[in-house]
């Protein structure tokens, strides 16, 4: 099936496919509203080819620790608020970074730490301490 403009639709197994993204997750995408298909061919959903840059956008947001609310709205975010609502991410990225790196010093430490327990380990312990608030 092609669109007005020529390009060939994609079935949902063929979006599934070139994203590794189960059809259900699609179907679930496009509840949310993140996702959009043109039409059916019989019973399957069909998608412009762009869909799988759509849902490519959709899991690098995931990684960069977006939920699917958030990246919904930061999709209806009018262009040019869209930069500021991102470097408050990147502030939000940077710390969990900083909060990664401790948590590595903190296992590195329990693997080298001579102590029977970690708990008996006064810096593992201080480590600790640092986490609550």
């Amino acid at each position: 099936m092609d669109t007005a403009a020529g390009a060939r639709l994609l079935d949902i197994a063929e979006v599934a496919e070139a994203t590794g993204v189960a059809p259900s997750a699609l179907r679930y995408y496009e509840r949310l509203g993140l996702l959009a298909p043109e039409g059916r061919n019989g019973l399957r959903r069909t998608y412009r080819p762009e869909a799988v840059d759509r849902v490519a956008l959709i899991l690098a947001a995931r990684a960069s620790g977006f939920s699917l609310a958030e990246l919904k709205e930061l999709l209806e975010t009018a262009p040019g608020e869209v930069r500021p609502y991102l470097h408050g991410r990147i502030e939000v990225l940077d710390r969990r970074i900083e909060s990664m790196r401790e948590a590595r010093a903190r296992i590195s430490h329990a693997l080298t730490c001579e102590h029977p327990s970690l708990l008996d380990c006064p810096a593992f312990r201080a480590g600790l301490r640092d986490l609550l608030p």
